[in-house]
């Protein structure tokens, strides 16, 4: 297991070998890993000699699962740039609040999405945005019939205007007539930000080094076995690949084995995504349990040919037993389940395809140490619950300019505190037993309680506010918000509205209960622990302890 590569040597690698295997396939497009090497090359060439960046910059980069999206990163990483991952999701304030903290100085961008950014760049250090349309990476008469279809006829394209825009194709076009250099990066170095929460409710950037990347490429690799051959594998992806888990397996794993994706720009329109599979002999499925649910619930799923399926993996979040099950009783495909962070590039153990142990997230991968802590720093033995801790190659370097949360989550040993709790059983399979106190997981994406509580806090009727999870059959969680009003005229629609103008889609609480005080501690913190088990109280859920 070599990791003492950059993502670029490997990138380099996999272009020598597999030039002619194709790489990605997106709305019925497919480009080969060739494509892709000249498509990035050109793209670095416009960054190199078009724009103002300097290795080291940070690019954002902001596109859902289209074919741009490995051109774009490949690129700016040829160029010496770093990646910053940027949720197509989000509102104008997450955005505000990643591009200037990240000190992004460019942008690129979907048409569909172009607008919410159009409203902040001018408050933010980004002084070039590169914006694509859907299908610029297709044949003309596709790319246009496409486009026109989403600007024209469904009204996909909202109204915006940047002073510092250029189009993506004609970037392309200008870099392709200058020769660019590929910048070496040493492993140390820093490749992606990659934005995560926290419990101030700021979102951090984790810095996510070329060995860590790489490290965990391997890892993946080696965990994975045979069932991931060269040259041999089509994975569906439909999570997105600004999301770390998506992008290891995907643009990392994949990719550096001359292997194909399928990507699929809105899993949520599940009739669609069906369709898109329906003759296909897909070998690999990159998923999370509420998308299982849903794709099972369509009734042509059971129709497609899962002859060739030998690998399931699920991450993100909780897999439930009956999940798996159905999902292995329709495409005779067992579910291998594994636990990441962020913070981890993302995979720390996973279930070994030959020996899956239901209820657990498998072993660690290779070259990674897990241990558990008792509330006094102290270890513990195997079978005990505690605070779950990893060491290796994949952890990341920090967070991007905040080395007091660096400290409190990386000793000076190296391990980090996941802020999960977990058994360690005496085969060295883990399983997780509680999640970070606070933390909502809906549809695999993390939502803190204090981002919530900060926007909602802010508006004038609202005195205070606490957000829970608590359990949803179609997103394993949902945000459920309790508050004590300032204003007695104060309604529900009121303040869903004001979430919905400010936070993210799935960050937006599905239940508002208007409370005359909530519980706190004797020092005033308020009790979310209490709030929650209320709730799985009322539905009949076991408390744990």
């Amino acid at each position: 297991m070599n990791i003492e590569r950059s993502i670029l040597e490997v990138f380099s690698d996999a272009c020598a070998r597999f030039s002619d295997r194709p790489a990605f396939t997106c709305l019925g497009q497919t480009l080969s890993i060739g494509d892709i090497d000249k498509l990035s090359a050109k793209f670095a060439s416009y960054l190199q000699n078009h724009t103002d960046l300097e290795p080291g910059d940070r690019i954002a980069v902001q596109l859902p699962n289209v074919l741009q999206y490995p051109v774009v990163v490949f690129g700016a990483l040829r160029a010496g740039l770093v990646v910053v991952n940027t949720n197509p999701l989000y509102t104008q304030r997450e955005l505000k609040h990643q591009l200037n903290d990240s000190g992004a100085k460019a942008l690129v961008v979907l048409a569909n999405i172009a607008d919410t950014a159009s409203q902040v760049v001018p408050e933010t250090g980004v002084e070039q945005v590169i914006v694509s349309e859907i299908a610029d990476l297709h044949s003309p008469v596709k790319r246009m019939l496409i486009n026109s279809v989403a600007k024209y006829i469904k009204k996909m394209v909202p109204e915006f205007s940047f002073t510092n825009q250029v189009n993506f194709r004609d970037a392309v076009a200008l870099g392709g007539k200058q020769p660019h250099s590929d910048v070496q990066r040493t492993p140390d170095d820093i490749a992606v930000l990659q934005y995560t929460g926290g419990t101030t409710g700021v979102a951090k950037g984790a810095m996510l080094t070329n060995r860590n990347l790489v490290a965990n490429m391997e890892q993946v690799r080696e965990a994975l076995g045979d069932s991931m051959k060269e040259g041999a594998e089509l994975y569906v992806a439909p999570l997105p690949l600004y999301h770390i888990y998506a992008f290891t397996i995907h643009c990392m794993c994949l990719f550096a084995t001359g292997n194909h994706s399928l990507l699929i720009p809105n899993p949520r329109d599940i009739p669609a995504f069906v369709k898109t599979l329906k003759g296909l002999r897909f070998t690999g499925f990159a998923g999370l349990n509420t998308l299982f649910n849903g794709l099972m619930r369509n009734p042509d799923f059971a129709n497609l040919d899962f002859s060739k399926l030998h690998t399931t993996c699920s991450g993100g979040m909780a897999l439930t037993r009956d999940t798996a099950n159905r999902w292995e009783k329709i495409t005779g495909c067992p579910v291998t389940e594994g636990y990441g962070l962020t913070e981890t590039s993302p995979v720390v153990s996973f279930n070994p395809t030959e020996a899956v142990q239901m209820g657990t997230v498998g072993v660690p991968v290779p070259g990674t140490e897990v241990k558990v802590i008792d509330e006094n720093d102290n270890d513990l033995p195997n079978n005990s619950p505690g605070e779950l801790c990893v060491r290796g190659p994949q952890v990341m370097k920090g967070y991007w300019q905040r080395p007091e949360a660096t400290a409190d989550s990386i000793d000076s040993d190296g391990w980090l505190r996941t802020g999960d709790m977990a058994v360690i059983q005496d085969d060295g399979y883990i399983k997780i037993v509680d999640r970070k106190k606070d933390m909502i997981i809906v549809s695999g994406f993390n939502v803190y309680p204090n981002e919530i509580e900060d926007v909602v806090s802010t508006h004038d009727k609202v005195a205070e506010a606490a957000a829970i999870g608590i359990p949803d059959e179609k997103s394993g969680e949902l945000v459920k918000l309790f508050v004590v009003k300032a204003d007695p005229s104060l309604t529900e629609e009121e303040v869903l509205a004001y979430c919905r103008e400010n936070m993210t889609a799935y960050k937006v609480p599905k239940q508002v209960e208007f409370r005359e005080e909530l519980p706190k501690t004797n020092v005033g913190k308020i009790l979310r622990r209490a709030l929650r088990d209320e709730e799985l109280k009322k539905s009949g859920t076991p408390v744990s302890a």
